[in-house]
């Protein structure tokens, strides 16, 4: 079997972070972590957004769909679904639709952990309208 060669994209994964989080969040955030553990946002940018983001078959709303509810699937990751949330926004999606995430994961997710996503979700809402 040949296995085709994945699409990494460095430069893309750059351009496609700072359209989906905003130039300076994307900024401040990767400069911490790389004084935290350098190389490492480097990968994350190529291989995510330059790798996984570049595949067709989802739309960047319905990937921040999938984002929303693994995230909330996984708990205890409260800076990075609220990150989700603002960019969920940033891709089209209305409040109501990032609510509504939130509820339909009830039954899958668990109560406990739809209403921590509903949080922080409301959180990160809150935050974009004074913002």
């Amino acid at each position: 079997m040949e296995l085709r060669e994945a699409r990494l994209d460095r430069v893309a994964g750059y351009r496609l972070l700072d359209a989906l989080q905003g130039e300076q969040a994307s900024e401040a955030t990767l400069a911490g972590l790389e004084r935290l553990a350098p190389g490492f946002p480097d990968w994350i940018v190529t291989s995510l957004f330059g790798g996984t983001y570049q595949r067709d078959g989802l739309s960047p709303r319905d990937r921040q769909v999938a984002n929303l509810a693994a995230l909330t699937a996984l708990g205890g990751v409260d800076p990075q679904l609220a990150g989700h949330v603002r960019t969920g926004l940033r891709v089209g999606m209305t409040e109501r639709e990032i609510i509504e995430v939130f509820v339909h994961l009830a039954p899958y997710t668990g109560l406990p952990k739809a209403l921590a996503g509903l949080r922080v979700a409301a959180a990160a809402l809150r935050e974009g309208a004074e913002a």
